[in-house]
């Protein structure tokens, strides 16, 4: 049997690349342990049910913008750039939603099913994203494992949860060298809000079937989720009730094969729908609404093949297609295909018995049938020594090159008048990033740095004018971003903490003088600091705090402090006497901060529940 250890903070930098995939006990008669890293102590929200992009508002290695709370309506920004610059894979195959990047967090996957989010920079976003120029979010296929679980929850503002979870696995094939898995999950909940006019009503149901052996790993999965949600300004600044109403299909298959020595593939397939409904006034739903709905099917294939000892080469590519059904755009640009490869050549040679050096060269072509095409380059040198007791050092230089297309959203509507105005002049955006960095991994803790400078061109962004009768207008921009990185983890006897700074400085030339406020490209935090532990008290009682404190750049449409001080805070108690009974007291924004994450629309307020859980 498969037995997961997920670790919460001490483990934060365990690794990095492609997801794992373990065999079953009966295939290697042994009990394989696949250790997982998770960025933040705290895995689940506290004013919903948990989704893949749950708590990375704490994660140091990500900027989560959100309406609402995150699990309503995400942006997920990495080291300074917006929304559309992050991609999020699952398997091999960026997901994608095609008329803006505003929906790319909508997954409808259990994270039981998925690993610890990976967040792909530099090389590996450059090697294995697509459309993605910053960086990429990264989830592999967990093996199923027997057992499930049932929770209800309440809390303030009305707040209630339910949830059901159940896995379980047997022999197939007439051989104990197969496993089938089997799992299920549906969630539901249903709040007022924080805030006056807050108010959701998620739910979604998921499953896949999973065969499994020591070699190899194919999961076919099915997932939907069903959401509405409000927030005052959620999109506008015209003081505004709006609701925004989501249904997210998702079909997936994925296939993991181990061959060779140290060779691997990953093959994805899937098709994606998302319908959006947006009532710009809920009081006066007819004065504007927008109905979309977008289809994305996709094939992708990424891997890594060892030629000999010392040459091995990295690849990926995606094939994609996507359409659009909108009231809102006005011209024929309603569907595109996308092609992009990446071939990375990697050569590895000893410098001496605790020494290597691994040179990665290689390039990636990106193209669309609406758009011209592009040939980006990726490069790093890296070092590393092992170190007595299991420990090491490392260091590296990296230069890549990435591309993006700007969404429908952006390009395709009415450039002239309208809520939201397009430009359909918007050209490829291409990024192109320099960075060096160095990591201690000693026994007990762990230290990781990281310097970087950032070139974006042709940087799609939205702005605001205050004599506009728009709410926002697509604007290139060319930006310069000079980056620092610091994270630092620790395990003392019963408590493991994660510690974590980030600096971003920004130069940009909007080519225009009638502009006089950023909602994404400029909305940053110059200083940005991050602490978390959980702390072991007994056996049955434990506590998992983040905590994140921010001085953001200036906006003009920004109406509360541009400082800013977050606190999450959960106690866990397991039942001594009952298996598999807990209760969880949680508390989020625990100090009722109201900073503005997207300039001029409210921050989410106080959100404190209860929930219990049985498990199996």
């Amino acid at each position: 049997m498969t037995r997961m250890v997920v670790i919460a903070a001490s483990s934060l930098l365990a690794g990095v690349g492609l997801p794992s995939h373990s065999a079953p006990d009966s295939a290697q008669n042994i009990e394989k342990i696949v250790i997982e890293s998770a960025a933040t102590a705290n895995d689940k929200p506290v004013g919903t049910f948990n989704s893949p992009v749950s708590n990375l508002e704490y994660d140091p290695r990500v900027d989560l913008q959100s309406r609402n709370m995150a699990e309503a309506q995400a942006d997920v920004t990495i080291r300074g750039g917006i929304f559309e610059n992050t991609g999020f894979r699952v398997g091999s195959a960026t997901l994608y939603d095609p008329q803006t990047g505003h929906y790319f967090a909508e997954i409808p996957v259990a994270p039981e099913m998925i690993s610890s989010p990976v967040v792909m920079t530099g090389v590996d976003n450059a090697l294995y994203g697509m459309n993605s120029s910053v960086g990429t979010i990264s989830y592999g296929w967990r093996p199923v494992r027997d057992g499930g679980s049932v929770s209800i929850g309440a809390g303030n503002n009305a707040f209630h949860l339910q949830r059901l979870h159940s896995a379980t696995t047997w022999q197939s094939l007439g051989s104990s060298d197969w496993q089938l898995g089997l799992e299920g999950e549906v969630s539901h909940s249903q709040s007022d809000g924080s805030i006056d006019n807050g108010d959701h009503d998620f739910q979604r149901a998921t499953g896949r079937v999973q065969l499994l052996s020591a070699h190899s790993q194919t999961d076919m999965f099915v997932g939907y989720q069903d959401k509405f949600y409000g927030w005052p300004n959620m999109y506008t600044p015209f003081n505004v009730n709006e609701t925004e109403s989501l249904q997210t299909q998702l079909f997936m298959l994925n296939h993991q094969q181990e061959y060779g020595t140290d060779s691997n593939v990953e093959v994805t397939a899937y098709y994606r729908n998302n319908k959006d409904h947006y009532v710009f006034s809920r009081e006066d739903p007819d004065s504007f609404a927008a109905f979309h709905e977008t289809d994305v099917s996709a094939i992708a294939m990424a891997g890594h093949h060892q030629l000999n000892a010392p040459l091995a080469v990295n690849y990926s590519a995606q094939l994609m297609a996507d359409r659009i059904r909108s009231t809102t755009l006005e011209n024929l640009f309603t569907s595109r295909d996308y092609y992009t490869i990446s071939v990375v050549p990697e050569y590895t040679f000893s410098l001496d018995h605790q020494q290597q050096l691994a040179v990665r060269l290689g390039a990636k072509f990106d193209d669309t049938n609406r758009d011209d095409s592009r040939l980006s380059m990726i490069s790093d040198i890296h070092w590393q020594q092992a170190l007595p007791g299991n420990a090491s050092r490392s260091a590296y230089l990296s230069y890549t090159e990435a591309t993006q297309v700007a969404g429908y959203t952006a390009v395709g509507g009415n450039t002239t008048s309208g809520l939201f105005r397009s430009n359909n002049q918007l050209q490829r955006e291409v990024s192109k990033n320099l960075e060096t960095g160095m990591a201690v991994d000693l026994p007990g803790w762990r230290v990781d740095a990281a310097i970087f400078y950032r070139w974006d061109n042709e940087l799609t962004d939205w702005t605001y004018r205050f004599d506009a009768t728009s709410a926002r207008t697509a604007n290139p921009v060319d930006i310069k971003t000079l980056g620092l990185e610091f994270i630092g983890v620790k395990r003392l006897q019963n408590v493991d903490l994660v510690a974590s700074y980030t600096y971003l400085n920004k130069s940009e030339n909007y080519r225009a003088q009638d502009i006089d406020a950023s909602f994404y490209a400029l909305n940053y935090p110059p200083h940005r600091a991050t602490l978390g532990a959980v702390w072991f008290i007994t056996d049955a009682l434990e506590v998992q705090i983040d905590n994140e404190w921010r001085k953001q750049e200036k906006n003009r449409l920004r109406n509360s402090s541009d400082t800013a001080f977050f606190t999450q805070v959960t106690i866990t108690y397991t039942a001594p006497t009952i298996a598999g009974l807990s209760i969880v007291v949680a508390a989020d924004n625990l100090w009722n901060e109201r900073f503005e994450e997207i300039p001029g629309t409210p921050g989410r307020a106080r959100q404190l529940s209860a929930t219990l859980t049985y498990a199996w």
